[in-house]
């Protein structure tokens, strides 16, 4: 006589661990995750006939520490060639400028910033703003 056996083995795959661990990864890389503001491709545009100017609304001015400036997307400039581009700007686009943001390096020169804020303040632009970051506890 043959006899069956009653219990059969089954495997079950528990997928909701699974899913906790894939969901915890996420939120992990999402909040460690910095993101980078200033250009990192540069890419030749294609030419248009019926292209129009595009109004500059903020001027940013980034400070390296080996003295080199950047306006926007635009540099590297040493200091007498960001005296320059800043004395060039036209009066119709200084009133489209909203906001002035100095951005730079920790270990930039106390001098240099000060002589960058010098050169807006004497061109007229009025609320000229630093980018800090957050201490962090």
């Amino acid at each position: 006589m043959v006899f069956r056996r009653r219990l059969k083995a089954t495997a079950n795959i528990d997928l909701i661990p699974m899913i906790d661990v894939v969901f915890q990864l996420v939120v992990f890389f999402m909040v460690t995750s910095t993101f980078d503001l200033r250009p990192g491709v540069e890419i030749e545009y294609p030419e248009s006939q019926t292209t129009e100017q595009v109004k500059i609304t903020s001027i940013i001015v980034t400070l390296e520490a080996d003295d080199r400036i950047y306006i926007n997307k635009e540099g590297p400039f040493v200091f007498d060639e960001y005296q320059e581009r800043i004395d060039g700007i036209g009066e119709d686009v200084m009133q489209d400028i909203t906001a002035v943001v100095i951005q730079g390096d920790s270990k930039i020169p106390y001098s240099l910033l000060v002589k960058t804020m010098d050169v807006l303040r004497l061109k007229g632009f009025k609320g000229v703003n630093l980018r800090l970051t957050p201490k962090r506890e």
